[in-house]
């Protein structure tokens, strides 16, 4: 799609504010940011005077269309809580398009959301990076896998442990990790004397995918509240050396300086929802602000729909009332997910080659009283907000108008 939006306050991101500038956009990707870009003849102008102009946001934590909205039990795909091994397990063979969250994220300006597994198992399985409008996953995917999802502390030894097996405690969710990427060392030591021998080698799926995570391939999104689990993380990374990213981090800003001094990045929150277990009760709006200042990569995550996915932008506002820098919290929502997830070569900015996932805002995001107007992906407008309604284009009559 080719599309030139004009005359706004451009927010990069990942550089200066342009007042009057003009983001172009050429076959799906961005070709041209600045104040003079030359607009082909042709090319559909969207005029965005008074208005701010910003990349999609990116959730890097969400369960859309895996844990469906007003569906129940139908719409809930989030856990196999079956095998506290899930890596063979993929998101990307749970999500629903048709699930209404899909919508809610357009209209909070979120064009790009990274759908992982719940937290049910010590290893809950792979992660997949989607755009947020499509008639199906395999139209809406950006990147697969992107990550394996792991999960520490009250909610494996939970599930399993009102099982009565392995594992109910702490000590055994670590077991259980440590145990799986030692038979995965094993396994590669098998396959590649297979291979140098030329025989035959039985795969498995499971095995496959913790190979890849020892191999660098794919980071791993640990599921940790407290320090003490944080503090697990960490030790579980040295012993095995894969990449560790921190997800949720309710107590990070505890070993805040450790983490930095790692480059360990924390994707944090929930930020808005109560302190409903003992791992929350650390949880502040303040904490962002305290990882950030001490030099910690920092996302915000809904964890939708723990907090519904169009309030992305309002963590990332409450989190700016409580310390944390206005220009920190718009790349947590955006430059930092998308390459802490390895996105960035696609999504987070408004640079040219990056995708077309534009959206324009009534003013500036972090103002609660502002609104998405219009929303592009890969240079399509996708979500308008219309006579004080909001209006999804429907993918499945792509050449109609707004529904």
């Amino acid at each position: 799609m080719n599309l030139a939006i004009t005359s706004g306050y451009v927010v990069p991101v990942d550089g200066d504010p342009i007042d009057g500038g003009t983001v172009l956009i050429q076959n799906g990707k961005i070709t041209a940011v600045g104040r003079d870009v030359a607009v082909p003849e042709g090319t559909p102008v969207v005029d965005a005077a008074g208005t701010w102009v910003l990349p999609g946001f990116v959730e890097a934590h969400g369960h859309l269309g895996v844990h469906e909205e007003a569906e129940g039990w139908a719409g809930q795909d989030t856990n196999e809580m079956t095998d506290p091994n899930g890596a063979r397990l993929r998101a990307l063979d749970a999500i629903n398009p048709a699930d209404l969250a899909f919508g809610d994220a357009l209209a909070g300006g979120v064009t790009t959301a990274v759908i992982k597994p719940g937290s049910g198992n010590p290893i809950g399985g792979q992660t997949v990076a989607i755009k947020c409008w499509g008639r199906s996953v395999d139209e809406m995917l950006l990147k697969e896998p992107v990550s394996v999802k792991s999960a520490l502390g009250e909610n494996p030894k939970r599930v399993y442990g009102d099982q009565k097996k392995l594992p109910s405690t702490r000590q055994g969710v670590a077991a259980v990790i440590r145990d799986a990427f030692l038979r995965a060392q094993d396994y590669r030591a098998r396959r590649a004397a297979a291979e140098q021998e030329g025989k035959p080698f039985d795969r498995d799926g499971t095995l496959e995918i913790l190979v890849r995570v020892l191999d660098g391939e794919l980071p791993w999104c640990q599921h940790t509240h407290r320090a003490d689990d944080i503090a697990t993380a960490l030790r579980l990374a040295d012993e095995f050396g894969y990449r560790l990213v921190l997800n949720h981090g309710t107590e990070g800003h505890l070993l805040a300086d450790t983490l930095a001094e790692r480059n360990v990045p924390v994707i944090i929150g929930p930020l808005l929802g109560s302190r409903s277990k003992v791992e929350l009760r650390q949880r502040s709006l303040r904490n962002p602000g305290i990882l950030d200042r001490a030099g910690v990569e920092v996302a915000i995550t809904t964890d939708h729909p723990v907090v519904p996915i169009h309030f992305l932008v309002h963590s990332a506002t409450f989190a700016v009332r409580e310390g944390l820098d206005p220009a920190a919290a718009l790349r947590s929502i955006t430059v930092n997910p998308a390459r802490i997830m390895g996105l960035d070569d696609r999504v987070g900015a408004l640079r040219p080659g990056l995708d077309g996932d534009v959206v324009i805002w009534s003013g500036d995001p972090l103002d609660v009283m502002s609104r998405a107007l219009k929303v592009f992906i890969d240079g399509r407008e996708v979500y308008a907000y219309t006579d004080g309604e909001p209006v999804v284009a429907d993918p499945y009559y792509r050449d109609s108008s707004h529904r």
